[in-house]
Formats: structure tokens, C-alpha cells, sequence
């Protein structure tokens, strides 16, 4: 299994909108693409030099042909609405995580 990683930082201007477009509308979306099982959003507790508020967003997936597929048929699409909705009020990044193990009590 792998985890997609979006790490965001977003401006205190547009936080309230930018939570409720997330939690109501872009994960939702990125979960309907069928390449996700489950999706996580942490906020980090780390008080950034730059300002702003950041999280991490964790989706899922079961392997790397699935998260492929997710970056040839969806990622730009889904990608493409943060710009306009939010425009020079975010910095984001992307990283890949291998689960290697889990343990649940």
C-alpha cells in the first residue's frame, strides 16, 4: 500500500473556505476516482515561519500502477481548481509513502 501525501499551507485569509472546499468538495472528489480507499487530514502543529496554517492530507492506495493511474486520468483535473479558487494564498507539496508496516492494538 501507498500513501499520496499533499502537504498545504494556506493563507489565514481564505482557511474557513479553503477547509469546507476540501472537506466537502475536493476530497470527496479525489475519493470518487475509485484509486483512493481512504483519505486522513491532519493538521500539523508547527507554527510555520511563513505564516499560514498547514496540513497534510493522506489518500490511500493500494499499490503504485493504481496511484499512476491517478496522476494519467485525474491529477490535473484535480488539481486544477485550487489555483483558481485560491490563487497565491497556498504553497503545496506532494510526497509518495510506502506503508511497511501497521500495527493496530
Amino acid at each position: 500500500m501507498l500513501i499520496y501525501n499533499v502537504t498545504i499551507n494556506i493563507d489565514e485569509s481564505v482557511h474557513d473556505e479553503w477547509l469546507i472546499w476540501m472537506k466537502d468538495k475536493h476530497v470527496p472528489d479525489m475519493l470518487s476516482t475509485g484509486k483512493f480507499s481512504h483519505a486522513k487530514m491532519a493538521k500539523v502543529l508547527v507554527e510555520e515561519d511563513m505564516g499560514g496554517i498547514t496540513y497534510s492530507v493522506q489518500y490511500t492506495t493500494k499499490d503504485r500502477q493504481t496511484l499512476e493511474l491517478y496522476y494519467k486520468e485525474d491529477a490535473e483535473r484535480l488539481r486544477a481548481d485550487v489555483p483558481k479558487l485560491f490563487s497565491n494564498k497556498f504553497v503545496a507539496f506532494r510526497t509518495e509513502l510506502e506503508i511497511i508496516s501497521q500495527q493496530i492494538p
